[in-house]
């Protein structure tokens, strides 16, 4: 399980350390393989191989006829792309990533559960805020109901 929020750097070339602490669990769930791709959120995703190739074919189930799975499939399957922790501890996280997510230097590695997301620095911040500022009605989905913090 990846839990946390962690200031990470990208140098020049895009690479990114994995903090140390996620550097095991990465190496025992998946040998170092994890696949990124794109969210609607314009921040980056990284899977453990294993857990994307499931994702990937429950997509790919999808309804092709069906635009808006269509325009899910295109993003996020036409996004993916293999990543491989190097010796260092290190992915590399490509151009097209990059650029979708507008990752310049500083970035925020959040732990998902069973990924994570990585966030422009200033747009995690600018959307952290947001959603703590949020003005909701106090109504939760159903499915949130019964949960007890």
């Amino acid at each position: 399980m990846f839990r946390g929020a962690t200031k990470v750097t990208l140098d020049a070339k895009g690479r990114l350390a994995i903090p140390t602490r996620y550097r095991e669990r990465i190496a025992a769930r998946c040998d170092g393989q994890l696949v990124a791709t794109v969210d609607r959120d314009h921040c980056v995703l990284i899977y453990p191989l294993q857990d994307w190739e499931d994702i990937e074919r429950k997509l790919m189930r999808l309804p092709s006829l069906n635009e808006k799975a269509r325009r899910l499939q295109r993003l996020m399957v036409g996004y993916a792309t293999e990543l491989e922790l190097d010796g260092s501890g290190r992915i590399l996280v490509s151009r097209e990533l990059r650029d979708f997510a507008s990752l310049e230097r500083t970035a925020m590695l959040i732990g998902q559960g069973n990924k994570f997301e990585l966030w422009d620095e200033a747009t995690w911040n600018e959307k952290r805020d947001e959603w703590l500022r949020e003005d909701d009605d106090g109504v939760l989905p159903a499915e949130l109901e019964s949960l007890s913090l």
